[in-house]
């Protein structure tokens, strides 16, 4: 007869998973609630989701703390960790999804909003991506990224227009073809190894002298595909643009920041240790892929004549500029990471939110896209404030001094000539150039051209909701007086990047 196991709660350590509860936890009293009495005010369920997010900041808080005072925690029989990757990764999150949040305070034709199911559905989201970020084990990992990607496939059907439904679909199909070449990527790899935890599976593979490499390989190619697809790296982009077209303008920012900062960290766990082995054939395929995509998404973005499809091949080439801090693979290039996005964030949910003012609920006859170049011509006249307020945003983008992003490129391209990469940071700084042309393309349309009699939507930040003039406000500072935040903020991040040995 087996003797039963004891286990202490103290050896648990659950405080390890007191971030990623809390949002469930919050979902669930949104489902009740709605259980219990249908047709509540939306704004309710939006104080819900804010307060489980300040609960979820205030438990990140308290984990930084300890972090830094006794380094790397482990909890929940060792799946869960605690590093200084998860923690700001987190912030981010969460951060970013308290700035989503207040966007749903917005005109009534955005009816999903209405749903309490949206909610629910949106806090879930995050859980599954503190998890993905939270842990080095392979299954928990999926368990993370399946949780959140099931709920994003519903928000964007939520919206409920035609394109919608596609994007819905579309991302689905190419979810679960992430998903299978993540499962076998993760069976290749625990059959080498026998283990599901990365960084158990590095041990192994460096106490063996990689010395089934061809199979290394395979579980290698598989995971790299999978977060291909969603890091959208060229050639695994395609759903990107036809996805954020069917999303609302708001949901398309935030998908553009949040799922993309957790695969990074995910993908940083996995793949810098190889390449720090000397993988060369790794090294050669993530360099090729990041030229690759940084390079045809600015190609791509030239050719656009919708504004939010120029912001998603932006944002693809984006993708493939910071990837390049998990080739280099320093401390310096993976602080570099996470200062770049931090200021992306700002910049891209800012652009995002300028759209989301000028959407239109119908098309008139003859505009072909809701949000085409025609439809912000000679805004300077007609808005002066909200043609000044995109300029900015898309001088940022452009990595334009004194604003935000080109102090994230400039560290970026930084850590490529330190870490000996000296061709790759010219081909960054020669891509950075290329994408002003679009980004300036916009301006040039917003303060040279006359305005395009018969198009609608008002593009005017003075007729917007508090809540959305709120998130512009706060983007709308966050880049203009980010150089002021760099050096503290780059020294807090590089402390906890330095202390998890990455």
């Amino acid at each position: 007869m087996l003797s039963p196991i004891n286990i202490s709660m103290e050896s648990l350590n659950l405080m390890t998973l007191a971030p990623m509860l809390a949002p469930v936890v919050g979902a669930l009293l949104i489902l009740i609630i709605d259980l219990l009495k249908a047709n509540q005010d939306k704004s309710l369920y939006i104080m819900i989701s804010l307060l489980v997010l300040g609960i979820d900041f205030s438990f990140l808080l308290e984990s930084a703390g300890v972090f830094s005072q006794n380094g790397t925690l482990m909890g929940v029989f060792d799946v869960m960790l605690i590093d200084g990757l998860a923690i700001i990764s987190e912030f981010i999150i969460v951060a970013a999804s308290m700035l989503f949040i207040p966007l749903a305070l917005t005109s009534k034709r955005f009816h999903e909003f209405s749903y309490p199911e949206f909610f629910a559905l949106f806090l879930f989201m995050i859980s599954g991506f503190q998890f993905m970020v939270a842990t080095d084990n392979l299954i928990l990992i999926f368990v993370g990224l399946e949780t959140a990607s099931l709920a994003l496939y519903t928000l964007i059907a939520m919206h409920n227009r035609d394109k919608s439904f596609e994007a819905a679909v579309k991302y689905f199909t190419m979810g679960a073809l992430a998903a299978g070449f993540y499962a076998f990527g993760s069976m290749v790899l625990y059959a080498l190894t026998g283990s599901v935890e990365i960084n158990q599976i590095a041990s192994v593979l460096n106490a063996n002298a990689y010395v089934d490499m061809p199979f290394v390989l395979i579980g290698v190619v598989f995971m790299l595909a999978s977060f291909g697809f969603k890091l959208s790296i060229v050639p695994f982009h395609t759903w990107t643009p036809d996805v954020y077209e069917g999303s609302s303008a708001a949901l398309a920012g935030y998908m553009s920041i949040v799922p993309k900062i957790a695969a990074f960290v995910v993908a940083m766990r996995l793949f810098e240790f190889l390449i720090h082995s000397n993988v060369v054939w790794l090294e050669v395929v993530l360099y090729i892929a990041v030229v690759l995509t940084m390079t045809m998404a600015n190609i791509w973005a030239i050719v656009q004549s919708d504004v939010k499809r120029m912001l998603a091949y932006s944002s693809i080439s984006h993708a493939g500029f910071v990837m390049a801090a998990i080739l280099i693979g320093t401390t310096q290039s993976n602080s570099a990471l996470f200062l770049y996005w931090i200021l992306f964030s700002f910049t891209n949910l800012g652009s995002f939110s300028m759209l989301w003012i000028s959407r239109q609920k119908n098309l008139i006859p003859g505009q072909g896209s809701d949000h085409n170049y025609e439809k912000f011509a000679g805004l300077v006249k007609t808005a002066p404030l909200a043609a000044s307020i995109m300029a900015l945003f898309m001088l940022s983008l452009a990595g334009l001094p004194p604003f935000a992003l080109f102090w994230g490129k400039l560290y970026m391209i930084s850590s490529a000539v330190t870490g000996g990469y000296t061709v790759l940071a010219f081909i960054m700084a020669l891509n950075s150039a290329i994408a002003g042309y679009y980004y300036l393309k916009l301006i040039v349309y917003m303060f040279m051209k006359d305005p395009e009699p018969g198009y609608a939507g008002d593009v005017s930040v003075s007729n917007a909701t508090v809540s959305l003039k709120t998130i512009i406000g706060f983007a709308t500072i966050g880049t203009i007086f980010a150089v002021v935040a760099i050096n503290p903020l780059l020294e807090f991040i590089t402390s906890f990047v330095y202390n998890s040995g990455y």
